[in-house]
């Protein structure tokens, strides 16, 4: 700081004041990790102000969370001593909706219009999927609502489209159903999401006098996180800095990992053609991390083409050098990172500075199970825990009622899961059976489907459910219960349910049901599995407190902690086989910025591990480890144990791809991909199911009954509890004797 400089300037590096003293004419910040960026925002704002160049209403800043602008709020508010009230500052979506409302005639909305949310938006698509008679569990609203959202981002309105753009979504009719479904929000005065910013770019292109308008109210822009932009959110941008072209972008393309939502990594690559004359300032000195952790997350980035360049520097020299280990399974790997959490417990490192950090959420399960034998606090972020996962819970329903005939919650939780039209009228005729009959639900279910009590159709569907179950439970006794488990998976039509679903959230559930089966290999029996975990689920610790936090990579991003763990690091699963199939050379590049993201997220300690095997669906398969470990550069790096079979005094240099070849792997362009495993199904097995022996009923031939639904009748036959009765009004009915009562009893 020199003298005369203002207060605000106090503690700025020269790449830090360059950027907030570069007002005129557009301006790219590329922030490294930790480089102290959102000062940097908070700082050029409130420089404006101070030199008279803007004042508040003249300034748009823009972020994508409600908590960084807050953040940003609170920093200028104590740079100013004043509060923020009122700015142009926000987030996307915010500032749309605030646009939107002034000039929502434009597009046939009202000022008051409602913003759905995502529930009313599926409700709104299934209501257009059953007027245009398509089948809804082939083409499920969640799937066709994603392509809409998918074109709205890349702000694509329905004349911009044509209708083989949809492909074979929805009937090949996709297209046709996103333009009824802009109409039916304009009838509702409605919009959703996708709708601001989209609206605002239609009303800036049909009417330049708005925009105008616009060019002479906000004289700068400042936008954070850019590299996470999509294509709707650069246009918007474009379109309102086409006048000044004082727009300031700070953002870092080694940590554009959103891809998969519809962020573009080309947005701030294409900077500088988009805005001639742009000034590039880059902020390389990190106040997070030691020299060895900057050292190595830079050696592994600078492997990616797609980067504009930097290097990121600290004053903080020396440190620990980045740990990796080889372990030689998955359990094994959840055993060290315990051990070493422990240790540094020890060393008086809290529990909530430190992260393990997953590529995917199926990992958790291993170190969640490991926390609770060591007793160590632990949340995870982002997510439920493995066991409270919507698809874990259903399938250890199915777990349960084979296990346990009686357990009702469990038969609610899967008769109609998948959907099998099983509705709630249907429900309650099986609840009161089974109050009625004093039986557990399933079996009063199975004495329904010989009777009339129930549709023909629902009797033939609930009739095959209990069949499998039957089935199922006989095979408990005679095959191993994990070869079971995903027998009973498979053919109750659970996994095929995910692999339809074409929503992001649909790979990793399949990956936690595989999961789920290959942690019941550490058990003798389905039952002792299931008593296991109930007694993890009981282990519920309170959210508060000192503890360690389990999260994705994903997640993790904005985040820092002291110590980092970061396991799994193999070919296949990271880089993830999924992203490189989907997106070739793009796609693991994406995945090289997610591994760079997650080494800078440590300030002192980090720790890579990777295992030689894995088990999948009770299977060991040998595993590679990840092109990036052999990435490292080698100075930086200390091997906590031996790392690979190719490991020597060189290093990782060269050894990824000279172990995987001494081994006979071929490696395709995207990586090596896990050999597959095919398991058995069962075929052709016809049990004899034969339930409980029933009571005799206590109506003979004859006698006059009378019965809720279908009124006054007579008893034909018997069957010990099952009648068949002719009703006055409804024909020959077969009925349960519980549903029934005499005729004199019937007022």
């Amino acid at each position: 700081m020199t003298a005369g400089d203002p207060p605000y300037m106090a503690g700025l590096n020269s790449a830090q004041r360059d950027a907030v003293e570069a007002l005129d004419g557009p301006v790219l910040v590329l922030a490294g990790a930790g480089t102290g960026k959102t000062r940097v925002l908070t700082t050029r704002l409130v420089h404006l102000l101070a030199t008279r160049r803007a004042g508040p209403a003249q300034i748009l800043a823009v972020t994508f969370t409600n908590k960084a602008a807050r953040e940003m709020r609170d920093r200028i508010g104590a740079l100013l001593g004043a509060p923020v009230e009122g700015w142009w500052l926000g987030t996307f979506h915010a500032l749309a909706a605030r646009l939107l409302r002034r000039h929502a005639e434009e597009v046939g909305l009202k000022s008051n219009f409602t913003i759905l949310d995502t529930d009313d938006q599926i409700r709104l698509v299934k209501q257009l999927l059953q007027a245009e008679n398509i089948d809804d569990k082939r083409w499920p609203a969640r799937v066709v609502l994603g392509v809409i959202e998918r074109w709205k981002d890349r702000a694509l309105t329905p004349d911009k489209l044509k209708p083989e753009d949809g492909g074979d979504v929805a009937g090949g009719r996709v297209v046709q159903l996103y333009a009824a479904y802009q109409e039916r929000l304009k009838t509702l005065n409605a919009c959703d999401f996708g709708d601001l910013l989209l609206h605002n770019i239609t009303i800036f292109q049909r009417r330049p006098d708005v925009l105008a308008d616009y060019h002479r109210r906000f004289r700068y822009l400042l936008v954070d996180e850019y590299q996470d932009t999509n294509v709707g959110q650069y246009l918007w941008l474009r379109l309102l800095a086409q006048a000044s072209h004082n727009i300031c972008c700070v953002g870092d393309d080694d940590q554009s990992i959103y891809g998969w939502r519809g962020a573009e990594v080309g947005n701030i690559l294409r900077f500088e053609s988009d805005f001639p004359g742009a000034k590039v300032i880059r902020l390389e000195q990190n106040y997070r991390s030691t020299s060895h952790i900057l050292a190595a997350a830079s050696g592994v980035i600078a492997h990616n083409q797609g980067r504009l360049g930097k290097t990121l520097w600290t004053e903080s020299v020396g440190g620990e050098k980045v740990a990796v280990a080889a372990l030689s399974d998955g359990e094994e790997e959840a055993r060290y990172v315990g051990d070493e959490i422990e240790t540094l417990q020890r060393k008086s490192f809290a529990l909530r500075q430190i992260a393990v950090l997953v590529r995917a959420g199926f990992q958790t399960r291993e170190f969640e199970e490991r926390f609770l034998t060591l007793g160590l606090p632990y949340r995870v972020v982002g997510g439920p825990r493995f066991y409270e996962r919507l698809e874990i819970r259903d399938a250890l329903a199915y777990f349960r009622i084979i296990n346990q005939p009686e357990d009702d919650l469990a038969f609610e939780r899967i008769v109609n899961t998948p959907k099998r039209g099983v509705g709630d009228s249907t429900l309650q005729t099986l609840r009161q059976a089974s109050r009625v009959m004093a039986v557990p639900l399933a079996e009063a279910t199975w004495r329904l489907t010989e009777t009339d009590e129930i549709k023909p159709r629902m009797r033939t569907v609930l009739r095959a459910l209990m069949q499998d179950i039957a089935r199922w439970r006989a095979e408990l006794e005679r095959m191993p219960h994990t070869e079971l488990a995903r027998i009973i998976l498979d053919e109750s039509g659970y996994t095929a349910m995910w692999q339809a679903d074409k929503t992001p959230e649909a790979p990793g559930r399949l990956e936690n049901l595989k999961e789920l089966v290959t942690a019941m290999a550490d058990f003798e029996t389905m039952g002792g599995f299931l008593e296991h975990v109930s007694l993890v689920m009981e282990n519920q610790d309170s959210a508060d407190g000192d503890m360690a936090t389990l999260m994705t990579l994903h997640g993790a991003k904005g985040l820092e902690f002291d110590v980092v763990f970061l396991p799994g690091w193999e070919e296949g699963l990271f880089p993830s086989q999924r992203t490189m199939d989907e997106n070739g050379i793009a796609g693991l590049e994406e995945e090289r910025r997610l591994a760079y993201v997650g080494i800078t997220r440590a300030r002192q300690r980090a720790f890579i591990s990777y295992a030689h095997s894995r088990r999948v669906y009770g299977t060991w398969t040998s595993t590679i480890p990840s092109r990036f470990i052999d990435e490292l550069p080698p100075e930086h790096v200390v091997v906590a144990e031996e790392p690979t079979p190719f490991a020597d005094q060189g290093g990782f240099r060269g050894g990824f791809s000279d172990w995987a070849r001494d081994a006979g792997y071929r490696l395709p362009r995207s990586g090596a991909q896990p050999p597959a495993r095919t398991f058995p199904v069962i075929e052709g097995h016809a049990f004899e199911v034969k339930p409980r022996a029933r009571p005799s009923s206590p109506f003979a031939n004859g006698a006059r009954v009378f019965h809720q639904k279908f009124g006054y009748g007579t008893v034909i036959s018997v069957d010990n509890d099952k009648l068949e009765i002719a009703f006055d009004q409804a024909g020959s009915k077969k009925v349960m004797d519980s549903f029934v009562v005499g005729a004199d009893k019937a007022g």
